[in-house]
């Protein structure tokens, strides 16, 4: 019956933190435990009674900023720098300034949205087809969730009670594995059939990239470099990332305009407030669940089912995809972490970090395909290309992430290698 309430407020479009919410309410009435309204309210705050959390709202200021204040134009034409008359050249940029931009941004719908205005048009117009270039830029966003900072990792962090800071470090090399991966694919499709040639560059031209760049790179250097050198944490180091951006913004490209910095706060802190009253909701749910004792019952159901690890990663690699198909990748993961986690670390001694990076990998790969597709419709949204053509086109990298889903469950050493 709870589960009936689930899947119609769902399919009834309610927003899914008040499903989450909803939900819960329905069971304590349904049950007849009323005595659980009594901790209703308390149980919605523990959800978010984390210092971690703070991360979040910060990080999404740390991408208003970088995008108002010309931050992000600046890296493509650094690593255009780097590219010159190479076949495909702006396709590989549109990759690697998505990787940098992961480092900054932890988003993937914020990338989606960033990337799709400031690259689909460029390559565009270097005779690109629109839907590859779509594509390419979606397949960039995939890394936001993986390269720290990323949303998803702060709130799977604060979920299984981690530190953040070594689940970003874990992160590090599963992400640097997926942007090679998409690199690859793009090398493959070049071969493959005629994409343009990159432009040169002269001298001139490469010095002022290079020199309006790199104070750019100051931004995950600050993030990444002060999380992996122990003397910040995450939250701290999204704090002087914010800081930086604004910097950035105000003295040295000076795009920033004082003015608009009230629009910005406002923005941040509705986007912000919509992640967290989520994770307040969800925590309810998952509080129902837990008292349902449903860990216990489906661990034994799949004990019963496998003994190998690897074989319960791979169930878990397949309904997650599922799950990211129809359900918010922030929603899913504060549903799902709660009854798989506890199973997988103590029914199959698989490490957090290794399933954490598993997890979000999968849901927000989940956001890309047919049918819900909530990220392939975003960018529909920002590039007016059918989703469909996007599908086509993004087919070899969806498949490029799925082999690296397939290493990293195979070898969880590729994950916990730097963690100290």
């Amino acid at each position: 019956m709870v589960g009936a309430a689930f899947v119609v407020l769902l399919l009834l479009g309610v927003p899914i933190a008040f499903v989450l919410a909803g939900t819960a309410l329905f069971y304590i009435v349904w049950s007849d435990q009323t005595l659980l309204l009594q901790s209703f309210a308390q149980q919605m705050f523990s959800g978010i009674e984390s210092y971690g959390l703070l991360a979040i709202p910060l990080f999404m200021l740390t991408g208003e900023l970088m995008n108002e204040g010309g931050i992000t134009k600046r890296l493509v034409s650094f690593a255009s720098v780097f590219m010159g008359r190479t076949r495909g050249g702006l396709a590989y940029i549109n990759l690697i300034v998505n990787t940098l931009v992961a480092s900054i941004m932890g988003s993937a719908a914020a990338q989606m949205a960033v990337m799709a205005r400031a690259m689909v048009p460029a390559m565009e117009r270097e005779g690109y087809p629109k839907p590859f270039a779509a594509a390419t830029t979606a397949a960039g966003s995939l890394l936001s969730p993986i390269i720290p900072p990323s949303m998803l990792f702060v709130i799977y962090g604060v979920l299984a009670q981690i530190a953040i800071g070594d689940l970003f470090i874990a992160g590090i090399v599963p992400g640097l594995m997926m942007a090679a991966a998409f690199l690859a694919t793009l090398a493959l499709i070049g071969t493959l059939r005629e994409l343009p040639m990159g432009s040169s560059l002269s001298l001139r031209e490469r010095l002022i990239a290079l020199r309006n760049g790199l104070p750019t790179l100051m931004i995950p250097f600050v993030i990444v470099g002060g999380i992996v050198a122990g003397v910040a944490t995450p939250t701290e180091s999204a704090a002087v990332a914010s800081v930086a951006a604004a910097l950035l913004g105000f003295a040295v490209y000076r795009e920033l305009d004082w003015r608009r910095l009230p629009a910005i706060l406002m923005r941040t802190g509705l986007n912000a407030s919509i992640v967290i009253f989520i994770v307040a909701a969800a925590n309810l749910f998952g509080w129902v669940i837990v008292y349902e004792q449903v860990p216990q019952a489906l661990a034994a159901q799949l004990s019963a089912l496998t003994d190998s690890p690897l074989m319960f990663l791979l169930i878990v690699n397949l309904a997650l995809i599922l799950v990211g198909m129809v359900i918010d990748g922030i929603a899913a993961l504060i549903l799902i972490v709660p009854i798989l986690l506890p199973i997988a670390i103590n029914q199959y001694g698989i490490a957090p970090y290794q399933f954490g990076g598993i997890v979000c990998i999968n849901l927000v790969l989940g956001r890309l395909p047919p049918p819900v597709g909530a990220g392939l419709f975003v960018m529909t949204a920002m590039t007016g290309v059918r989703p469909g053509a996007i599908v086509r086109a993004l087919a070899p990298f969806l498949i490029a992430t799925v082999l690296v889903l397939l290493c990293l469950s195979v070898f969880p050493g590729l994950v916990t290698v730097l963690i100290r």
